[in-house]
Parts: C-alpha cells; sequence; structure tokens
C-alpha cells in the first residue's frame, strides 16, 4: 500500500496561515507526510522575501514535514510565466518525485489560484492527484479567471476559504460544482494568535492609532505611481478628519520606498505622529499587537478580517476609481473591490451609504460574475438578467459598464430600440451623440 504525501502549495502568509488554520480543524484527513511547497510569484523573486523566511512563519512550520521552494526546483525560470510542455510531463513528474522524495507516494494536491501558473502549471504534472482549492482572500467570491482544463477541474474535490463576507457563497470553480467548505474563523485567529508571538521585532503600533493599509495598485496598472501615493495621501487626510491624530502605514510589501517622502511630508503638514511598518508582516499581527481605532484601505482582504473576525472600524477609499479603471471587465479584482465598495463605509463620505442587503449582495455577485465570464458561467444569465431587471437602480449601476451589458445582451445595455444597430464603434458614436442631444432638447 503506497503511502499518502499531501503537498500544500503557498505563496503568501495568509495563505500559509489559512493552510495551518484547515489543518487545525482537521479538513484534511491524516497523511503519511506534509509538505509545505512555497512558490515565490514575485517580479523579481531573488529581491523579495519568500513566505518560508518571513518573520513568523516558525509558528507554522509545526504543521508540516518538510518546507520546499518550488522556484528552486524549476531556477532559472519563473514560476509564475512557465508552464510545462505536454510532452515533458512524464519526465517532470519523475524528475520531481525523484527531487522530493515522493517515490511512488499517492498525492494530494492543495492549491490557490487554481486557474493561472504556477498552480495550473503543478496541477498538470501530477496529472492523477486528488486537488483541494484553497481561498487567499477575496477572489473567490468571483468567477474563475480562465477556462480551465476539465483535466484539472474535474479533479477538484472542494474550495476552503474563510468566511470573510458571512452568508456569501464563493463563485470560484462553481462551473465544476466544486464545493464550497468554510475554515473555521477560531482556527485561523488561534494560528494568527501564534504568529502574533513569533513575528520578531515589529515597531511598536499606538494603541487607537489609525491603521492604514497600501495595496501597490501600481505594479496592476490600475494606477499610476502618483495617483498611488495620492490615493495614500487621502487615506492620511480621511483619518485626520474622523479625529486620529496618530497613524500607521503598512504599505505592501513590493512597494518602492518613495511613498514614504510623501506621506512623511504630509505627516509633518497635518502635524501628526505617523509610523511606517517595513517589515514583512500581516496586517493581521498588528490588529493583534494593538487594537486600532480605525483600518483603512482601498479593497484589501485585511479590511475583511479585520471587520469579520477582529470586530475593527474600517473604511474604504479608492474604489469609485477603481470601479472605473479595472480593464478588461474581466479582471479578477473586480469582485473585491465590489466588495469593498458595497459593504464597507467610504471614508470620505459623511454619511456613509448602508451596506448591500445579504440577498441583493447575493444578487449583485452572481450579475457581475456572469458579466465577466459568461462562457465559463452560461447557467447564471436567468440570475443576472433577473437581478439587472429588478433592481438597476443608480447605486447598483456603478458596478456594471453600459458596453458589456449590451455586448451580452442583459439588462441596462442600450435600449431594444436601438439594439438594431450594428456593434461597431461608428454605431456607438452616433448612439450617444444622439442620447445627448434628446437629452439637452428634454432638459
Amino acid at each position: 500500500m503506497p503511502r499518502t504525501t499531501q503537498i500544500f502549495c503557498a505563496s503568501t502568509l495568509y495563505g500559509a496561515a489559512t493552510l495551518a488554520a484547515a489543518i487545525e480543524a482537521d479538513r484534511f484527513s491524516e497523511p503519511d507526510r506534509r509538505i509545505l511547497l512555497v512558490f515565490n510569484n514575485a517580479a523579481v523573486p531573488e529581491t523579495s522575501t519568500p513566505v518560508h523566511e518571513m518573520p513568523g512563519f516558525g509558528a507554522l512550520r509545526k504543521h508540516f514535514d518538510d518546507v520546499l521552494c518550488f522556484n528552486d526546483a524549476i531556477s532559472p525560470l519563473h514560476p509564475a510565466a512557465w508552464s510545462p510542455r505536454q510532452d515533458d510531463i512524464p519526465l517532470l513528474e519523475r524528475y520531481l518525485r525523484g527531487l522530493w522524495r515522493l517515490g511512488d507516494d499517492r498525492l494530494e494536491l492543495v492549491l490557490e489560484s487554481l486557474q493561472v501558473n504556477p498552480a495550473l502549471g503543478f496541477a498538470q504534472i501530477f496529472t492523477g492527484a486528488p486537488i483541494h482549492a484553497y481561498a487567499d482572500g477575496l477572489m473567490s467570491y468571483g468567477p474563475t479567471r480562465n477556462k480551465i482544463d476539465p483535466l484539472v477541474g474535474t479533479r477538484v474535490r472542494r474550495l476552503l476559504h474563510l468566511d470573510l463576507v458571512p452568508g456569501l457563497k464563493p463563485v470560484l470553480l462553481s462551473e465544476f460544482g466544486v464545493r464550497p467548505e468554510i475554515v473555521p474563523a477560531e482556527n485561523f485567529l488561534k494560528v494568527l494568535g501564534g504568529l502574533t508571538g513569533a513575528s520578531g521585532e515589529v515597531p511598536a503600533v499606538p494603541d487607537g492609532a489609525a491603521l492604514l493599509l497600501g495595496q501597490y495598485l501600481s505594479a496592476l496598472d490600475i494606477l499610476t505611481p502618483a495617483e498611488e501615493t495620492r490615493l495614500h495621501v487621502r487615506m492620511m487626510r480621511g483619518a485626520v478628519a474622523r479625529g486620529h491624530r496618530s497613524l500607521v502605514f503598512k504599505p505592501h510589501p513590493m512597494a518602492p520606498a518613495d511613498y514614504e517622502l510623501a506621506l512623511a511630508a504630509e505627516a509633518e503638514r497635518l502635524d501628526v505622529d505617523l509610523t511606517v511598518i517595513d517589515e514583512p508582516v500581516l496586517a493581521e499581527v498588528l490588529f493583534a499587537r494593538a487594537r486600532p481605532a480605525l483600518v483603512v484601505g482601498c479593497f484589501s482582504t485585511a479590511l475583511f478580517t479585520a471587520s469579520a473576525f477582529y470586530g475593527l472600524p474600517v473604511a474604504r477609499l479608492g474604489t469609485g476609481t477603481l470601479l472605473d479603471r479595472l480593464a478588461p471587465f474581466q479582471n479578477s479584482n473586480r469582485i473585491p473591490v465590489v466588495l469593498a465598495d458595497a459593504l464597507l463605509p467610504d471614508l470620505e463620505a459623511e454619511t456613509p451609504a448602508d451596506p448591500l442587503p445579504p440577498k441583493l449582495l447575493e444578487g449583485l455577485v452572481t450579475a457581475v460574475s456572469f458579466a465577466m465570464q459568461p462562457q465559463v458561467l452560461p447557467a447564471l444569465r436567468p440570475a443576472a438578467e433577473r437581478f439587472l431587471s429588478q433592481h438597476f437602480d443608480s447605486r447598483v449601476q456603478r458596478y456594471f459598464k453600459r458596453r458589456r451589458l449590451t455586448v451580452l445582451g442583459l439588462p441596462g445595455g442600450i435600449p431594444q430600440r436601438l439594439g438594431f444597430l450594428p456593434r461597431n464603434s461608428t454605431a456607438r458614436r452616433v448612439a450617444r451623440r444622439a442620447r445627448r442631444t434628446w437629452r439637452s432638447v428634454k432638459g
């Protein structure tokens, strides 16, 4: 009888903590061997800190028999840019089994972001292994980014995820009938508690400070570096306008260092205390070490862990700009931005809108998911049409592009009386000009 080896793959400390919490919650059967396989997907891996070298990782190490690095196995190739050729798969499997002393073990794979490399390529190498997917953040509530080969998708047994938006079911991998399974919050918090004590020297965070979260959106080509710096400055001003005189800024680990000059200058102008956390620690570690009076961000997953798991007040900023900027419409960040915009209070609003009710939120996520990936999720069309025909008001309109609705023939697109127009740029310009003229005449 061959022994069983489970290979857990992680590219972030948050993901590794989620896996440790799932293990503690007995979400996996007891194997003969557990391996944590680290993916370092940074643009230049040699200049970034991999998961297993980050402060606090020692508290997670006990959950695994071995810790290996996928980058080392395929060096000098980049894990996110490389995929195995079909003819090479048997050779690659033999190579990795020998390198990692797997022998004839029966394998189980636990993967994040299965729709892209390196997870997709890794799943293709071990063609016969069952797969357990897990969610590292809010993207699980949105659709699968790309069509996945059925030889991979049909092997997925379940999707493990944290209950970041209580009551909302993930859409990810639903085209394969994959069942979602919640990782209990108490296990996640227990793991993070151990992480907090093992994170080494982190600058003291004043109690009652406002914690500002950076996301490095310029790396995603959503904002320019200058626009992102201005967004961070707006976070500072918004927090100060709410009465906070002590601010803590936690930048994205990949953010350039030049943002600090602008923030320091703004802190001096506002006459407030500013602490910048340069160490690569989880925001959740800061939540546990000191209770921030407010957590501010754009659409960071940490906003939802702060609210759902730590009971901290949160606010978002900049989601409106991102809803306009995200391109193409299929961009996998869209659902996280929609959730932040629909559920979290606006930092700069005098009277923030109420969060979207659960039933309306479920309908919205379904409609946006179908509009993002109609070929992956064709079965969602009736629900999307029903939601848009009943709820396409000024608040819901901000989450859709009229052009996208028109192309898909969904309610809210170009009115039916103009539906005969051919779908080309000239016809669309004429239609827009006609609408403007009609509005001016009516006005």
